[in-house]
């Protein structure tokens, strides 16, 4: 039976990966120091097999007892959460990276590292490939999140040249869901507030800006097979399907039946103007590809954000 650590796990895809590794028969240990995590998440968890342990990955990790894999999730992952806690969003992707690869080096554990699209930063080339460095400003606001990421790629990467620790890096590109957060500031759980409160969609911009949508679901199953693989590289996980922020917002109009109208907002600094993952080496190395139609992922989201906004 293997056994997995998943720091962060108290956030929206860590109790995702959770639920996911319980049913695969792994032993799982959630570590998170709940900055924006919400142990609500797996409250619901019934398992002998798993246990939570409160604690900041920026400081030593210690587990007792073998460890097969890591899965480091730890970091604020919205615009609002790492500008309110821009340096605690540094610390994370730098020193529990750090930690987190300690672990794995002591343990002979294989651990994954979750990177993101936003180390393209405002990209110049679409889609993005694996292969491109990106266009990101490390000086933006927007810059606490890129760099942290693009740090932890790096100190990753040394880990595996350097001390031969079994690594996997994951680029996460947008992910929705049930279990984000209400008051997240992400494109998907915004417009479900706001249209199921009655409230104006904010759009940011002119709504051209484009995003691609993945059902949790289908990016803990790409993040599973990564897992274990033999891939070293960093390797893109998204839904290629690639749509405009305006088309989301009317769509969420739709499906919620809201009467709720869209108001435009002057676009926030570094927003990148497109996203969309190429992922081919996803499919040529994983079999992978995302299966869920957005309106199947949207109709569960949604059915999630009225239970918890309490409304029919």
């Amino acid at each position: 039976m293997a056994r997995t650590l998943i720091t962060g796990g108290a956030g929206f895809v860590g109790s995702h990966l959770i639920e996911y590794l319980l049913e695969k028969g792994h032993e799982v240990i959630a570590m998170d120091n709940l900055l924006t995590g919400d142990v609500e998440n797996f409250a619901h968890i019934d398992s002998e097999k798993f246990r939570f342990v409160k604690h900041d990955v920026t400081n030593y990790i210690h587990i007792d007892g073998e460890i097969d894999y890591i899965l480091h999730f730890a970091s604020p992952a919205s615009p609002i959460d790492y500008l309110e806690h821009p340096i605690q969003t540094l610390k994370v992707g730098s020193l529990g990276t750090h930690k987190a690869l300690g672990l794995a080096k002591a343990k002979g554990a294989v651990i994954l590292l979750a990177s993101t699209s936003e180390v393209y930063g405002d990209p110049l080339v679409h889609p993005q490939r694996e292969d491109y460095w990106g266009n990101v400003n490390p000086i933006g606001p927007r810059g606490v999140y890129d760099e942290a990421k693009r740090f932890a790629e790096a100190m990753t990467m040394a880990y595996q040249r350097f001390h031969n620790v079994e690594t996997r890096i994951v680029r996460i590109f947008n992910t929705y869901g049930p279990r984000m957060r209400i008051f997240d500031g992400r494109v998907v759980p915004n417009f479900l507030k706001q249209a199921l409160q009655g409230e104006d969609l904010t759009v940011y911009g002119d709504g051209s800006q484009t995003r691609s949508f993945c059902y949790v679901s289908d990016l803990v199953e790409g993040l599973f097979r990564l897992l274990t693989s033999e891939e070293k590289e960093p390797v893109n996980l998204g839904n290629p399907s690639e749509m405009t922020v305006l088309e989301m917002a009317e769509k969420i109009i739709e499906m919620t039946g809201s009467k709720s109208k869209i108001v435009l907002k002057p676009l926030p600094s570094d927003d990148p103007k497109v996203r969309q993952p190429d992922i081919r080496k996803a499919r040529e190395k994983l079999g992978w590809e995302p299966t869920t139609s957005l309106e199947e992922g949207l109709g569960k989201t949604i059915s999630y954000f009225k239970s918890k906004l309490k409304v029919e």
